[in-house]
């Protein structure tokens, strides 16, 4: 065999092997290279830019619909949805989050927290609470029980000691009832007419000797000496006042009395009367100034101070750092009755909003071609050179069939 036959046989599966290997590799790149149409004389060359840099838009497109369409299904979402808002996730998230408000406010020096806080307090206390008050007083029932329960438990158990009997009975006869008042109401008391009214039914109503006294001397005169030594002699007045006092055991006898005072030895309808009266009287009070009550109140108090107060207590509360755990798994409770119940309608009013198939459109003609042909190789480098492979396998077999065929002939 001479070289120009050796030659004709070896040349077909090298050629074979080398235009099968190139054509594959080029046609490879062709689907993204080149990146930008070229022209020339005005006139755009055919297949530039590459196939995916020209389809790039409706690659989108079909992306989004296929992720959106058999990847990320209503039925899916649902499902990561479930995954994601597992109660373990969901209370750790909040508790995360409740943690991290609680030291947002610990370290609030500008005591923004405290400003909020005391502009709701004002605003309830103030404004909403009048209003809620007015209208719930309209009701009859408003506060029956708790006045009712007020009125059996405190009211009518209610007994002074000793010592508070004879502290009020030290307060009655030193501060509300003074000799000088006594003196002022005995001279009211005595007036021209009353003492006519007196001195009449006096001879009028009695008998015997009362009667023999009442008609031959009268009340008139000494009624009327007593009114002119109260008038005229104050500060002597005052002085007999405060010997009958204390002669006649006043102060004592008060004391006694105040101290066997209880609503348990009134009649039984007598009670229940004054639990109805007292229960009219505190619903008739609160609907009439009970809102301009509050309102003045309101006004009167420095809710700033109160706000820093209850922040630097909350700040130092155990209970609050303890109770934060507690909290959290309540809320992830809570909120996981509710995703059992509208986790779908929520996923379907989700998905428009969210728009992931217009995020992915997007996404993809955001990408430069450069870039997705970067990541696609980098995530079939290894099956596209397989390709290229197979093309040189492939002439290099061709090459060979047909040195086979010329060495037949």
């Amino acid at each position: 065999m001479n070289l120009s036959n050796l030659w004709l046989l070896v040349v077909p599966p090298v050629a074979g092997a080398v235009i099968g290997y190139f054509t594959n590799d080029l046609a490879i790149k062709m689907l993204f290279r080149p990146y930008k149409p070229i022209y020339i004389a005005k006139r755009q060359l055919p297949l530039t830019p590459g196939l995916i840099p020209r389809n790039q838009e409706r690659l989108a497109k079909r992306i989004a619909d296929t992720i959106m369409g058999s990847l990320l299904t209503p039925t899916e979402l649902q499902r990561l949805a479930r995954r994601l808002l597992a109660p373990e996730q969901v209370q750790g998230a909040i508790l995360w989050l409740l943690t991290l408000a609680l030291n947002q406010v610990r370290l609030d020096k500008e005591q923004k927290t405290a400003k909020i806080l005391a502009a709701i307090l004002r605003d309830f206390l103030g404004d909403s609470l009048p209003r809620i008050l007015k209208v719930l007083a309209r009701r009859e029932d408003f506060l029956e029980p708790q006045l009712n329960q007020i009125f059996d438990q405190i009211l009518l158990e209610f007994e002074l000691n000793e010592q508070q009997a004879r502290n009020l009975s030290n307060w009655i006869l030193q501060v509300a009832l003074p000799p000088d008042v006594l003196r002022q109401v005995l001279i009211d008391l005595l007036t021209d007419r009353n003492i006519q009214i007196i001195d009449e039914g006096f001879r009028e109503k009695t008998t015997g000797t009362y009667w023999v006294v009442a008609n031959l001397f009268g009340l008139r005169n000494a009624l009327t000496r007593v009114r002119a030594y109260c008038l005229d002699e104050k500060e002597a007045t005052n002085a007999r006042l405060e010997e009958l006092i204390i002669s006649l055991g006043t102060r004592e006898h008060l004391r006694e009395w105040l101290q066997e005072l209880s609503l348990q030895n009134l009649p039984v309808l007598t009670v229940r009367q004054l639990r109805k009266t007292m229960a009219h009287a505190v619903r008739s009070y609160i609907q009439e100034r009970g809102g301009d009550l509050l309102q003045e109140f309101s006004r009167s108090v420095d809710w700033e101070r109160v706000a820093v107060l209850i922040i630097n207590r909350l700040r130092e509360s155990e209970t609050m750092n303890t109770s934060l755990e507690l909290i959290s798994q309540e809320l992830a409770l809570v909120l996981e009755r509710y995703l059992e119940e509208d986790l779908e309608r929520l996923v379907a009013r989700i998905i428009p909003i969210l728009s992931i198939d217009e995020v992915i459109v997007e996404r993809v003609k955001a990408t430069s071609p450069q870039q997705l042909e970067l990541s696609i190789q980098g995530i079939v480098r290894n099956e596209l050179q397989a390709i290229v492979n197979l093309g040189g396998i492939l002439g290099f077999v061709i090459g060979v069939l047909q040195t086979i065929v010329l060495l037949l002939k």
